[in-house]
């Protein structure tokens, strides 16, 4: 006779089900139905273990994808600096985005915390709270909400670049290290407000379009 399925055993099957199902199809196309038929469990059992699809997905980057930051970034808390927090965040991407299975969960992470900036993340370096603690750690007098908005920024740059699931060029990495160490950091003259933009006298610049990398 099999052992009696536990809790813990159906919530790692809807994990491992829903991996599978949004590595062939996109987050809109994945039912909570399809996901628990997939892990042969209730039709309920989404809800029960996880409250919703939304959950279930959060819960399923965390398991997977925390591993990969949670010691470097203990040790920039204990140690913090701009430039430490910039490169413990950088540093495991691209041995990731090399693996199809690396490259498949950040492009997952990317997508789905773009589409659905107010999930509720249970483990501590998924949430915005740790990184404006060690950013105003690492740099003293900087109050929490502007810290908090720098962080934000910086993911708002960040993320695009991994939701297409490819490795970045060295020179493509580089840049986007110097580019988040200095936004984060503050440093440069502060920009001209609105008011104090001089009129173009030359035609204005060709940005690059949406499908363009660094």
């Amino acid at each position: 006779m099999p052992p009696a399925r536990t809790a813990r055993d159906t919530r790692e099957r809807l994990l491992d089900a829903a991996e599978e199902l949004l590595s062939r199809s996109g987050y809109d196309e994945v039912s909570v139905r399809g996901i628990c038929a997939h892990a042969q469990a209730n039709p309920a059992a989404v809800h029960y273990h996880f409250g919703s699809k939304e959950q279930l997905v959060a819960a399923l980057l965390e398991s997977r994808l925390a591993p990969m930051w949670t010691d470097r970034l203990d040790r920039v808390r204990a140690d913090p600096s701009v430039a430490g927090l910039v490169d413990a965040t950088l540093a495991p991407l691209n041995r990731l985005l090399a693996d199809p299975v690396g490259a498949m969960r950040l492009s997952l992470l990317a997508r789905f915390a773009l589409a659905h900036p107010q999930t509720r993340w249970q483990a501590p370096w998924f949430s915005l709270d740790e990184w404006t603690a060690v950013l105003c750690a690492a740099i003293p007098g900087l109050d929490a909400q502007t810290a908090r908005r720098r962080c934000r920024l910086a993911f708002a740059l960040l993320l695009p670049q991994l939701a297409p699931g490819s490795p970045l060029s060295p020179a493509a990495a580089g840049a986007l290290r110097d580019f988040l160490i200095a936004g984060l950091t503050g440093t440069g003259e502060p920009a001209p407000r609105l008011a104090e933009i001089p009129t173009p006298t030359s035609p204005s610049p060709t940005f690059p379009s949406p499908g363009d990398s660094l």
